[in-house]
């Protein structure tokens, strides 16, 4: 458990609070690609509290600016692009995409007072689908060359969808292995059409079994962390019998992301984004090793579940999450259905708007979100103190921060902790964008 003064720290993201300066040490997902139409390429966005406008200009230049005009207080979300920039319709000012006034045409002739004029503005840069901003003070560094930044667009989707409630819930799911075996327990196993989670599948040359049947017949994992240079590395270790033990990979991307395995050829990196204080988003970018994904038939699956333009559940608090009884009695553990998305919406969700961790008790199963939440003290504490986190994501080549690998497979009990990387060496060896080197031991 938390006090609440430590609860309060790590959860509230306002400009100026602790946990707000830290988040905006990293870049952060800002709008989809898919957001910006276009046709008028301008869209509204709260980020950490900010009230924001995202556009890109005629030169697909992406400017992130404040939502207020800093002349008179209008909303610059509806105002022109033009000329490069987005001009207020109010009074006819224009901002470039780095926050610059270039123009008040108002004003008397040969009047420099647009020269004394400088709005908000984050820089932006797009990865796959996703805009991302960074609202940290100095240069931003460069992105890691994770791998859902480098494969080809066509072996990528990307989505998100809201979640009512503070980001670090989002975040501390995405880092407890144990819950997957009762949250996102199906008592039949599909291999084929089955919703998403149904779907998650590894082979091996002797086994090709589904995670479903893994997590519901093996719920009592072994779970063990490490320090990596992105942030940690998760281990769930789940004894199949004497000689074999199921081993699942995945990594807390510090501070907001989590990267997750959904077979042997794809896997999902999230971000955990506050939109305020009390709402979030979750962004996602599926990336394949092998095949190209069929970014229609992924979107519409989406789309059954979520709702446009505002990426909203259809299955929410409002409704109960679609939670029938008879189906919790025989066909999956919640009864809220067969996506995992709305599991984990459930679960986070109904903690409260914020999470009151004064009351929690945590145990052996809780060690990464233990773990990380003091990596995310001593981060705050050195910001505040003018020194950089212990984990920073600025390697000094960026080219060489790779993975991190998520991956499910078998290995044998007493040298699980090779096997699984010899596994992934292999995936990434049939891979036509993969083949870098990979550094297994960071």
């Amino acid at each position: 458990m938390l006090k609440e003064d430590l609860n309060t720290l790590i959860t509230r993201v306002g400009a100026g609070t602790g946990c707000g300066n830290l988040m905006r040490h990293y870049w952060q997902p800002a709008a989809l690609t898919e957001e910006l139409s276009d046709d008028r390429p301008v869209k509204a966005v709260t980020l950490m509290g900010e009230d924001l406008v995202l556009y890109r200009n005629a030169d697909n230049e992406y400017g992130l600016i404040g939502r207020a005009c800093p002349h008179r207080g209008a909303d610059l979300c509806f105002g022109r692009l033009e000329d490069g920039g987005l001009r207020c319709a109010f009074h006819g000012w224009l901002f470039d995409h780095t926050g610059k006034c270039i123009e008040q045409p108002a004003e008397p002739a040969g009047s420099n007072f647009y020269r004394k004029v400088k709005h908000t503005a984050y820089p932006c840069l797009e990865r796959n689908g996703i805009i991302f901003t960074y609202m940290g003070k100095g240069n931003p560094p460069a992105l890691p060359a994770f791998d859902c930044f480098e494969a080809p667009g066509e072996f990528t989707f990307a989505f998100k969808g809201y979640v009512d409630c503070n980001w670090l819930q989002l975040n501390e799911v995405g880092i407890d292995p144990s819950h997957a075996s009762f949250l996102h327990r199906f008592f039949e196993d599909e291999t084929e059409e089955g919703a998403y989670g149904q779907q998650f599948r590894f082979s091996t040359e002797e086994n090709d079994m589904a995670i479903t049947k893994v997590l519901r017949e093996y719920d009592c994992p072994e779970i063990e962390i490490e320090r990596t240079e992105t942030g940690i590395r998760l281990y769930a270790l789940r004894r199949l019998n004497d000689d074999n033990v199921h081993v699942r990979v995945t990594n807390q991307i510090f501070p907001n992301a989590i990267i997750i395995p959904i077979s042997n050829e794809m896997m999902l990196t999230q971000w955990h984004v506050p939109i305020d204080d009390t709402t979030s988003w979750w962004y996602a970018i599926f990336s394949s090793y092998s095949e190209k994904v069929d970014k229609e038939k992924m979107r519409n699956d989406r789309l059954k579940l979520y709702t446009l333009p505002d990426y909203r559940p259809r299955k929410n608090r409002a409704n109960n999450y679609g939670f029938n009884p008879e189906e919790q009695r025989s066909r999956t553990y919640t009864g809220m259905g067969d996506d995992i998305n709305v599991h984990d919406q459930w679960a986070v969700e109904s903690l409260g708007k914020i999470q009151d961790r004064t009351k929690e008790h945590l145990g052996a199963t809780d060690k990464a979100i233990i773990a990380n939440r003091k990596i995310m003290l001593r981060a705050i504490e050195a910001l505040e103190n003018g020194a950089e986190p212990e984990i920073t994501l600025r390697p000094a080549n960026p080219a060489t921060c790779r993975g991190p690998v998520a991956i499910d497979t078998i290995a044998p009990a007493n040298n699980w902790r090779e096997t699984w990387k010899v596994t992934a060496v292999e995936r990434r060896s049939r891979s036509e964008w993969a083949q870098h080197p990979w550094p297994l031991e960071t």
